[in-house]
């Protein structure tokens, strides 16, 4: 019996989707996790696997054009089945979906200035939007200059977003005959960033234009040569990247299970075409014993120097625009109240020393702290929320933001599903994502979904402080360092070893005594480490 495959929702976000190359044609035989089709989102373009075996019947949707979320996508189903039925039953052809899209974009271009024809061979490559809050992007540095040849998968530029610094690759050969962004020039997302093309070709009339071109004529047929424009968007579908550098081709939903199951793709075998690791090879890996994690022991740049009578002007930067705009809304939108706890760090010292005896293992404070949160959590998910104006969300994930202080600012790398993993996959994991963090190399969506987040200042000496929550979570954690002073124990003074938290409220969401009862379940947690454990 023929499948109906619809256009996938590939994000959040994804409202249409545009299939920039088919990996199969009409007739072709297609086994479950083939990759029918790339497919281009609002946030990265993405393999397309077939969950079904049988022949491609029909495509749905032309290379190069765009369809609405759910909208039929291709047909599968026996050799020679008759499909005239659901072709007609309510899905839109190709002619039918380029049709809808003709109409809007001819009224909004009727005072604008005319499309500009583009040469043959010729790609016109936009800004892209890295991260679900990009608006523009700075080229930090071109990798190519106008005149350069250019091959697939070279290095044009490196891009700074609001979040990181992103290494930008070319998705055609040709020469670099155009660079639309000056580095260190804010671009907004979409402006064209660069043309390539064949050398000696005439790009000015799409320059003029900025880089609008004229629509291909509208064919209901899929013609195999042709080449859309498309932005390469390397974010969620750029190939893993081990230490040694070697490249790791996964499909997007082998990437995902592995994620979810904490593997790590260097470890896995592909049985896939040239070695690519796919959903069964995810499905059947059986683990060896964990290499000890390796971190860069860095620490945040020292600020510039100072010089008497000299004035510095130094220009924001995307990640310190964004950072100044979203906790401002924050702080003065979400109503903050602040919950203070001192603790007895006494057991935590002495159950650290004891884990840190397992060969391979180095946990810190930040490690306990960030695992006894996610425990908590679970005990009160009224804190694991977010506000919105229709209804209150309580998560059915508990993801830990971690604050990581860099040069520029500071970035929240996410450990996604913390109450499920244990000591050294947190630390390991942490330890990894703040040495890229610092690097600068962290991917978008590891910086997304956090339900609530730590900020730790206690390597610095700081004994209390308070911190702006991070919207979208409800709270936030601020951690000190653990002081030695004399306290009172048994009726007598000893030393004793303390620390203190303060947790930060949103009051739409966390009422004063659930901030308190989070409190004391974390306080038992984090002053007997051994109940994690349980």
């Amino acid at each position: 019996m023929a499948e109906i495959i619809t256009m996938p929702r590939l994000s959040d976000t994804m409202e249409e989707g545009t299939v920039v190359k088919w990996h199969k044609n009409v007739g072709d035989k297609i086994a479950e996790g083939d990759i029918l089709a790339e497919i281009e989102t609002d946030k990265a373009i993405q393999e397309f696997e077939s969950e079904f075996d049988g022949v491609l019947l029909y495509q749905g949707v032309a290379e190069g054009v765009s369809t609405n979320v759910d909208e039929v996508l291709a047909i599968i189903g026996n050799e020679g089945e008759d499909i005239s039925g659901l072709i007609g039953g309510g899905t839109k052809a190709t002619t039918e979906v380029k049709e809808e899209k003709s109409t809007p974009n001819e009224t909004k271009t009727e005072e604008a200035k005319p499309a500009a024809e583009i040469p043959a061979n010729v790609e016109v490559i936009t800004m892209p939007r890295l991260s679900d809050t990009m608006e523009e992007g700075t080229v930090v540095v071109w990798h190519k200059n106008v005149g350069d040849q250019v091959a697939e998968g070279d290095i044009l530029a490196e891009i700074e977003t609001d979040k990181a610094v992103q290494e930008f690759e070319s998705e055609f050969d040709g020469v670099l005959l155009y660079q639309g962004a000056k580095v260190n020039e804010p671009a907004p997302v979409d402006s064209v960033l660069a043309i390539i093309g064949e050398a000696g070709t005439d790009v000015s009339a799409i320059v003029a234009n900025g880089g609008k071109v004229a629509a291909p004529a509208a064919s209901t047929e899929v013609v195999d040569d042709e080449k859309p424009v498309v932005v390469q968007l390397d974010v969620n579908n750029k190939v893993e990247e081990t230490s040694s550098s070697d490249r790791i081709f996964a499909s997007p939903l082998a990437k995902t299970i592995a994620k979810d199951k904490g593997i790590n793709l260097a470890e896995v075998k592909g049985s896939g075409d040239n070695g690519r690791i796919v959903k069964k090879d995810i499905e059947n890996y059986q683990p060896s014993a964990q290499p000890k994690a390796e971190t860069k022991s860095e620490s945040v740049k020292p600020a510039q120097t100072f010089v008497s009578g000299e004035d510095k002007v130094i220009p924001n930067s995307q990640m310190r625009k964004v950072i100044a705009k979203r906790l401002a809304e924050s702080k003065f939108t979400a109503p903050h109240y602040y919950l203070n706890v001192e603790l007895d760090m006494d057991n935590a010292i002495e159950a650290r020393k004891q884990l840190n005896t397992v060969p391979d293992t180095k946990i810190s404070f930040n490690d306990m702290v960030v695992k006894a949160c996610a425990m908590a959590l679970r005990k009160h998910p009224a804190v694991n929320s977010t506000w919105t104006d229709a209804e209150i969300i309580q998560h059915g994930d508990i993801n830990i933001g971690v604050a990581v202080a860099v040069e520029d600012g500071l970035l929240v790398p996410v450990v996604k599903n913390t109450d499920q993993k244990s000591f050294a996959q947190i630390s390991a994991e942490v330890k990894d994502y703040a040495g890229r963090a610092r690097d600068r190399k962290l991917k978008a969506d590891e910086m997304e979904k956090s339900t609530f987040s730590v900020s730790n200042l206690g390597m610095f000496g700081i004994e209390s402080f308070t911190s702006i929550i991070n919207q979208p979570n409800s709270c936030i954690l601020s951690v000190g360092a653990i002081i030695q002073k004399p306290v009172v124990k048994d009726g007598q003074i000893v030393v004793g070893n303390t620390m203190k938290l303060s947790l930060a409220c949103d009051h739409r969401t966390v009422d004063g005594a659930t901030g308190a009862q989070f409190l004391q379940t974390l306080r038992m947690y984090i002053e007997n480490p051994v109940t994690m454990l349980v």
